[in-house]
């Protein structure tokens, strides 16, 4: 009942009033964003959600635009801002996503949404993460584990969709609150692994 029903309804509510409430703080931000990185404000990618419907994912900007002799973007480690690293580090540029929960394109907790290449390199057990919407935040906070290896956070993931329930909802979201103010990382997806289609590029799902 609470997965397929409750869950939406609490998600929809809450996501509202937080539009609502960060208002201010969203405009303050897309303020910054322009001043100091330029425009577009908002950084916008697609993902794999629910069923493996593709969606669009809206964060902050966080990265600047340079570029080489030839045009090309510099890597991520050039592109890098004190702004972006402040955003980032309070994962205050996810706050667009709060748009994304409004739409049901993904929940407060659940996996994490992924890039639509990874789409061939899960295994059928894996699969499974996508029985249930993607989240902001997500399931490995609640062991601890803020830079799992995908095995890792596949598996956590998994099981999260097996057991899910509102007390480890709230659970996951506590100890969310907690990792931010603590600052543990820069942020939850910032630990350097290989994207999963270079780690896994021997092989791809038939």
């Amino acid at each position: 009942m609470y997965a397929k029903y409750i869950k939406r309804i609490i998600d929809f509510i809450l996501s509202f009033i937080a539009v609502i409430v960060f208002s201010p703080l969203l405009l303050v931000i897309a303020v910054l964003v322009k001043i100091n990185l330029g425009a577009p404000v908002i950084f916008k990618q697609e993902r794999i959600g629910l069923n493996e419907k593709i969606f669009t994912m809206y964060k902050f900007r966080t990265m600047n635009d340079k570029r080489d002799k030839n045009g090309e973007l510099l890597p991520d480690i050039y592109r890098q801002t004190r702004l972006g690293d402040f955003l980032r580090s309070t994962s205050l540029d996810e706050l667009p996503e709060l748009i994304n929960i409004l739409k049901g394109d993904i929940a407060i907790v659940g996996p994490r949404p992924l890039l639509v290449s990874y789409l061939p390199y899960y295994t059928e057990e894996e699969r499974l993460r996508h029985s249930v919407r993607g989240g902001l935040t997500v399931p490995e906070v609640v062991y601890g584990d803020v830079a799992p290896t995908w095995e890792e956070q596949f598996s956590y993931e998994v099981d999260y969709t097996k057991n899910i329930s509102f007390l480890l909802d709230i659970k996951i979201i506590w100890n969310t609150v907690k990792i931010i103010f603590k600052r543990v990382e820069n942020d939850y997806g910032s630990q350097v692994r290989n994207p999963l289609d270079v780690e896994r590029s021997d092989w791809v799902r038939k």
